[in-house]
């Protein structure tokens, strides 16, 4: 007799003695179709997880659980939702991993000053992730439930064998969406190259829609052909687009306004991400950094309608308008519960783990990559549970070990 349960962490199931059953897992647990049935009892889900129960209790759980099968008219309340999801990545605050942010190279070209302000400092290292390497990750990534893949860096486009990585990614079984974040350097180059090997979603960065203030924040003289890129993007694939600026103070109206414009007849989303600060860019954060109600308001009082997140999704907020083809979304790192829905994994163009974009350090897997140990990572993964944060803190001007964004790729 199995009493299931679905917890945070990866459960251990202990072999029940003749007169007891105990449960326990890393973590809280919290009961998959037992709580309404146990709601009026004395036997409390703490106590499930931390008491041997004896027989006569245990025959009033499970006589409580027959009950509430029947109740609901469901035929499965005693059997397998724990089997079925127990190889899903669950952290220490229920929290379901789905997405995976995967940095495939930390070299940028542009030198954006929220990000890179001196430029990319150093020789581009020689010992990025290998073709192999990221299909044994990936895999491992699969097995565990990751629905979603974003190739970051840096600047992705970079790499001379992106597209292969694309390709390979949207072959795994278990993935469902490919995505990339990029500046859009190559796109006009190899955009037929990417829909082709599969690439479901694309963000590009457009700080500004203003070539000199473009110029200015990137390095690089291109907006009016970035612009006809992606024009060309909407017009001949099926690539969801979307755009993100940083908000800044100097030029967060000015910013506002041309994105409204830019959304106005086009099917795309331009999300606004509020100033996060790290170790290189502290100066700028603290002359530049504008709240993200700055922006909120202003759509809310235009009639503006928010909408919810999708299971998978990141943790932009996105606001639409009748008026309006497109949208304007919003990522609030410092608004309370930001982290509460977090649903991702970072690894780093090295083979390291991040637990969180802002974490005190990470963990390097390249050994189970390079040895082609799927089942090891697996574990591994499922080993990092307990300890993922619940939540970053960038309200302390803590950036963990954060230098630059371009390190992991936000």
């Amino acid at each position: 007799m199995t009493l299931l349960n679905s917890n945070l962490g990866k459960a251990r199931l202990y072999t029940p003695s003749p007169n007891s059953v105990m449960f326990a897992g890393h973590g809280l647990m919290s009961s998959v179709n037992t709580v309404s049935a146990l709601s009026d009892s004395s036997l409390s889900n703490s106590a499930l997880c931390n008491s041997a129960l004896s027989d006569s209790e245990l025959s009033t759980v499970f006589s409580k659980l027959a009950k509430s099968s029947v109740t609901t008219g469901s035929v499965n309340n005693l059997t397998s939702p724990a089997d079925k999801d127990d190889h899903l990545l669950t952290d220490g605050f229920s929290r379901r991993l789905t997405y995976l942010r995967l940095s495939i190279t930390d070299f940028c070209n542009f030198r954006c000053g929220y990000c890179l302000p001196n430029g990319y400092q150093g020789k581009r290292p020689d010992n990025e992730l290998t073709l192999q390497e990221i299909e044994v990750l990936i895999k491992a990534f699969a097995e565990v439930g990751t629905k979603k893949v974003r190739l970051t860096g840096g600047e992705p486009s970079i790499r001379k064998d992106v597209t292969q990585i694309i390709e390979q990614v949207k072959a795994t079984p278990g993935i469902e969406t490919v995505a990339m974040t990029s500046n859009g350097y190559k796109l006009g180059k190899h955009l037929a190259d990417w829909q082709q090997a599969g690439l479901d979603q694309l963000n590009i960065s457009i700080d500004s829609f203003d070539p000199a203030t473009f110029h200015k924040m990137t390095g690089f003289d291109m907006l009016p052909q970035l612009l006809q890129d992606i024009d060309k993007l909407l017009a001949t694939t099926d690539i969801k687009l979307k755009l993100n600026g940083i908000l800044m103070e100097d030029t967060a109206y000015d910013s506002l306004l041309a994105a409204l414009d830019f959304v106005k007849t086009r099917p795309v989303t331009y999300r606004f991400i509020e100033f996060m600060q790290t170790t290189d860019n502290s100066d700028l954060f603290f002359a530049q950094h504008a709240q993200s109600d700055l922006i909120i308001n202003y759509l809310l009082k235009k009639g503006w309608q928010a909408h919810h997140r999708g299971q998978n999704d990141g943790p932009a907020i996105e606001y639409s308008h009748p008026d309006y083809v497109g949208r304007i979304g919003m990522i609030a790192p410092y608004a309370p519960h930001f982290c509460d829905s977090c649903n991702r994994l970072r690894v780093s163009s090295l083979g390291k783990v991040h637990l969180c974009l802002f974490d005190q350090g990470n963990y390097d897997i390249r050994h189970y990559l390079q040895q082609q140990d799927v089942a090891g990572l697996v574990q591994k993964l499922h080993d990092f549970m307990p300890i993922k944060p619940e939540h970053h803190h960038l309200a302390e001007s803590n950036s963990g070990i954060m230098h630059n964004l371009s390190m992991i790729g936000g």
